[in-house]
């Protein structure tokens, strides 16, 4: 039984009365229902306002399906799941000035079936970016559509996207794993044994407005306040182009790999020292970036799950909240001691992580800058197979490829889609398996080259493996560490291109005799062309 069955069988007739009559007094309300927005989704409603046009905040799963599919119940299964979470059936029109959500009593699921039996697989890929990245339109919707390519009787590409102001990745998990019981039910035409939903994304909202209305949103003001004092530092990274006048969201990602051994160490090193291979990847990741910018206060972002009731763990909707995690690298500490300054940011965090980082911009009225986000240009994420509580319930990484699952009898394989969208300068993605570490950096193109993020991505790299065999090492000696590859990167690449440049001098040179009626024999009379070292 799972947790939500356990607390409505514990309720007392009373109890389980007064929360039929609240279910039913949401159903009769029907499409006419309006509901204030979360401060999260407000962020995101404005960020739309400023470009309707963009598909940043798109979210999809896309996957391999390799067994025999029955179309029809699938297509009925995603139906029940739209019509079972509310998020899925909501729009956000304005009325009286301002967005509100409006909860549809009914919405047909945007389902397409397309034959792809012919397609290459250039050309699949090609059609499921174009089907990602196709905006939303938040007032009219729907928030949620399905493409499903037939490639033969045996495979089939599920595409789900869905506009990220009504889910999150952990709202994906809830999915996939209701989907595996609802359609081999459909299969069978029974009726899933879900229980029912006793909260939906409207009583998180109200939950949160009552919080911060009270002694805990003074609480959790009062921590940030003081954690952010002071003029709050921009990250200035070097680019390879000036910053558009106006945040734009172009974007591409470089993908890495840390091995089995080196994670092993990395896993060992945060045991040692009491902390977690977040805060030790974290740390290292702040060090990279002070050393890029040369910035010894610097922020960086970091997506905290924000289901902090566990009411609120089988609701799809926005939770997510990015909380702010500033660092101070200024003097000489060495990494262990750093990491320890780390680990306490971390952990006040996750303690006050309730706080909504919108409220944070709007309190702290930080120099707002359209070129930029206000709080912090970098994020930093650790992602992980994730697996609810219920039993079954199938293991789900947001950003893994190839990752096997089988929900319901459906033999699924993930498939990543490539990255188009950046919603900051620098996003560093590490998902964390039983193995190795996978890493993804994602970045904003119109500001970076690739060479230069590949280029951050080797000093993180070895920044690792230099802290896990001398954790005691300073952060001045790592940050020259990095300083002194890059002088022999850059000699290389000078010798380099001396080299071609002669290459192509030679060239013109024997062009030039060749074409000469006096032939080789000029060559006795043409200058030499030397340097230091002696003659070319």
């Amino acid at each position: 039984m799972s947790d939500t069955a356990q607390r409505i069988a514990a309720l007392s007739a009373g109890e389980k009365r007064a929360l039929l009559a609240q279910l039913l007094r949401k159903q009769a309300a029907g499409a006419e229902l309006h509901f204030p927005l979360s401060y999260n989704q407000q962020g995101i409603w404005f960020l739309y306002q400023l470009a309707p046009e963009s598909a940043v905040y798109n979210v999809n799963f896309a996957a391999r399906i390799t067994s025999e599919l029955n179309v029809p119940a699938l297509r009925r299964a995603l139906q029940v799941l739209v019509d079972r979470h509310p998020a899925l059936r909501t729009t956000f029109p304005g009325h009286l000035g301002k967005p509100v959500q409006r909860i549809h009593a009914h919405q047909t699921l945007q389902f397409e079936e397309v034959d792809g039996a012919a397609w290459s697989e250039a050309e699949l890929n090609s059609r499921l970016i174009a089907e990602a990245y196709r905006p939303f339109d938040l007032e009219r919707g729907p928030l949620l559509r399905v493409r499903l390519v037939t490639r033969s009787a045996r495979e089939h590409m599920l595409l789900l996207v869905v506009h990220h102001i009504v889910i999150d990745f952990w709202s994906l998990a809830v999915l996939l794993n209701e989907l595996g019981v609802i359609y081999p039910a459909q299969c069978a035409g029974v009726k899933a044994a879900l229980p029912p939903l006793a909260t939906d994304y409207t009583d998180y909202v109200r939950w949160q407005a009552e919080m911060l209305a009270g002694p805990e949103g003074e609480r959790l003001w009062a921590y940030w306040k003081n954690q952010l004092a002071g003029q709050l530092p921009h990250l200035d990274l070097p680019t390879d182009r000036p910053r558009p006048a106006m945040q734009t969201y172009r974007g591409a990602s470089h993908d890495f790999h840390l091995d089995d051994d080196l994670t092993g160490r990395l896993r060992a090193l945060a045991k040692d020292r009491g902390a977690t291979l977040y805060m030790v990847l974290l740390a290292l990741f702040q060090i990279v970036l002070s050393y890029h910018s040369g910035h010894d206060d610097l922020q960086v972002g970091s997506p905290m799950v924000g289901r902090s009731r566990s009411e609120f763990e089988g609701i799809v909707g926005l939770f997510t909240n990015p909380v702010i995690l500033r660092a101070n690298l200024s003097g000489n500490p060495s990494f262990a001691e750093f990491l320890g300054q780390v680990r306490k940011t971390v952990l006040g965090a996750l303690e006050h992580q309730d706080f909504p980082t919108v409220v944070l911009v709007e309190r702290l009225q930080p120099f707002r800058d359209l070129s930029r986000p206000p709080l912090c240009q970098v994020m930093f994420v650790l992602d992980k197979p994730h697996r609810l509580a219920e039993p079954g319930a199938p293991t789900y990484a947001a950003h893994e490829n190839g990752l096997r699952m089988n929900p319901g009898g459906l033999a699924m394989e993930s498939f990543l889609l490539e990255r188009r969208a950046a919603t900051l300068d620098l996003v560093l993605l590490v998902l964390e398996t039983p193995g190795a570490l996978s890493a993804s950096m994602r970045y904003n193109t119109d500001l970076f080259d690739q060479a230069t993020i590949a280029r951050i991505s080797v000093h993180f790299a070895i920044l690792l493996r230099q802290v896990v065999q001398e954790p005691g090492t300073g952060l001045h000696a790592l940050k020259e560490l990095l300083a002194r590859l890059d002088r022999q990167e850059e000699a290389r690449l000078h010798s380099e291109h001396r080299t071609v440049n002669l290459q192509r001098l030679q060239q013109v040179k024997r062009k030039v005799l060749s074409a000469s009626p006096l032939g080789n024999d000029r060559e006795q009379g043409m200058p030499k062309y030397t340097n230091a070292n002696g003659r070319y």
